[in-house]
């Protein structure tokens, strides 16, 4: 660690704080493309911090592009090159996304059934739920108890 750079982190917003060390890790190069960043456990230890804060912190890289999410592997340094899905979760998000950004899926349309997009994909039921999963939170979708999946309107 730099003479520079106290452990500690105080003062307001320190999940920018914690961003701000994180990235600078990764533009010297302790992180390169490919590799796993800390857990959150380690880096609330190494920081001091609240998990939240550490996560906090965490997504403000994965929404730069920085890093992503990888189910098995953590959080994980991108290469900014590769812009493909690495998940079958993920290929599945991504074509439901066009079809809906393409208007195939228009506002208030049904999305296919967990079922048939389990046959299409070759997928498990956890994979395809994960790439719903990851719709909905984008607010491309949403989910009525009992009646299935919808494509959001804009007025939602």
């Amino acid at each position: 660690m730099p003479e520079h750079e106290s452990r500690w982190l105080t003062g307001g917003r320190v999940y920018d704080q914690l961003a701000d060390r994180l990235r600078a890790r990764i533009g010297a190069g302790t992180y390169p493309p490919g590799t796993a960043l800390p857990s959150e456990a380690a880096l609330v230890t190494e920081f001091r911090v609240a998990r939240t804060t550490a996560r906090r912190g965490l997504a403000i890289l994965e929404d730069e592009g920085l890093i992503v999410t990888l189910p098995g592997k953590g959080r994980v340094v991108t290469d900014g090159s590769s812009g493909g899905p690495s998940y079958r979760y993920q290929v599945i998000a991504g074509e439901l996304r066009e079809q809906i950004h393409t208007g195939t899926l228009v506002a208030g349309a049904a999305l296919p059934s967990e079922h048939v997009l389990r046959r299409q994909y070759a997928a498990s039921r956890n994979t395809v739920r994960q790439a719903l999963a990851e719709l909905e939170r984008e607010g491309l979708i949403i989910t009525e108890h009992g009646k299935g999946r919808f494509v959001r309107s804009l007025h939602d």
